[in-house]
């Protein structure tokens, strides 16, 4: 593991080729990969360009935009005007969700005045008006339902949390300003996962477990006990009974998530240390009682510049974070937990090796991914 460490740690300090359509040409920063206990401010700059460079960059673009007159062709700044760049209005999200990440947690890094700008000029009250006038209109029921609107939600969390460090800072009013979309995404969930009879079980944007982790820990952050009893209920129903989940299956050849891994991670946000354990042995017999990370390695993308195929480096890093998770879950002396801890630290490796930005393709999202990993989000506590 010392050497893979060593090799990762050679070629991410050594660049890597930029890409060559100005287009889809992302910056490069010539620093170490960051492993668990060693992720510092430089280290945290490498993603934080990444999201600096598309937050305010508005094409490329791909909308999933219902039309209900002429009157709604209009440019993506014009229509979401918070949440335009980065490709997609949930990378967008999401990419600003690292910047208040990675400013709250360095707060006297360099990037850091930045960031704070650009999320100054994101979240003013204009903007987020506009964004729930957009979310409400009318054939939009489902826009970005779950997978948008849980990192919404978790834009939202980070934001209150950062508030409590700082409350008369601008972040307060950032804060402030968010949270009519984040009601209006929250009541959208509200409303719609009562009536969702089975859950969503792909390895794309569509897939419930995910979701619902997101939305459980913003529950729990904002103190919001209805709407987590919902989510918690939901949880149950869906996966509470699973058993032998088909990991051999996985992955499809899109998945940035892990159908399996994403159920057991979201579990361990349900259930208690002894029974989240009992359920694991059931739902995933297949994880070793021993140091072996030979039960799920990780994968390669075949094409980086393919914005679908792209979706594989994801799928590592969702893998490691759902590992450590799953890990985090078990009692202390659990005998799965160092198989869990070594094929989360293979993942780990395999996944932030992948996010150079050399394509738009995957520099415009991948780097949320790997901040949600290294800043170990979602794990209790952090």
């Amino acid at each position: 593991m010392k050497k893979a460490r060593l090799f990762i740690f050679l070629v991410i300090v050594t660049g890597v080729c930029l890409g060559q359509s100005k287009n889809h040409a992302m910056p490069i920063q010539s620093v170490s990969t960051p492993q668990a206990g060693n992720f510092d401010a430089d280290a945290a700059q490498r993603f934080a360009r990444l999201a600096l460079a598309c937050v305010h960059k508005e094409y490329p673009n791909k909308l999933a935009h219902s039309l209900n007159s002429d009157a709604d062709v209009a440019p993506p700044r014009k229509l979401t005007p918070a949440f335009y760049g980065c490709y997609d209005w949930h990378s967008s999200v999401h990419g600003h969700w690292l910047l208040a990440r990675l400013a709250r947690t360095f707060p006297d890094a360099s990037f850091t005045p930045e960031a704070r700008a650009a999320l100054q000029q994101s979240l003013t009250q204009a903007n987020i008006a506009q964004e729930v006038i957009y979310l409400k209109a009318d054939g939009r029921a489902s826009f970005e339902r779950p997978y948008g609107l849980a990192w919404l939600l978790q834009l939202g969390a980070e934001l209150r949390e950062w508030e409590k460090t700082e409350p008369t800072s601008p972040v307060h009013e950032l804060s402030a300003n968010l949270r009519p979309l984040e009601e209006a995404a929250a009541e959208r969930l509200r409303t719609w996962l009562p009536k969702l009879s089975h859950p969503v079980r792909s390895g794309e944007h569509s897939q419930t477990a995910f979701a619902l982790g997101l939305m459980i820990d913003y529950a729990r952050n904002t103190g919001d006990q209805g709407f987590l009893n919902l989510l918690l209920g939901k949880a149950r129903d869906f996966y509470g009974a699973d058993k032998n989940c088909p990991l051999a299956y996985e992955p499809s050849g899109e998945d940035f998530l892990s159908p399996c891994l994403a159920e057991a991670d979201v579990m361990r946000r349900v259930l208690s240390a002894t029974d989240f354990a009992d359920w694991l042995h059931q739902f995933l017999p297949q994880i070793a009682a021993n140091a072996s990370d030979s039960w799920l390695r990780p994968e390669k993308s075949p094409d980086q510049s393919d914005p679908k195929l792209a979706h594989i480096d994801g799928l590592n890093l969702s893998r490691a974070w759902m590992l450590d998770g799953i890990a985090a879950g078990l009692p202390k002396n659990d005998p799965r937990i160092s198989a869990l801890e070594h094929c989360a630290a293979a993942h780990r490796s395999a996944g932030l090796a992948a996010v150079t930005g050399e394509h738009y393709e995957g520099g415009h999202w991948l780097g949320s991914f790997a901040v949600y990993l290294v800043t170990r989000r979602g794990i209790t506590g952090q």
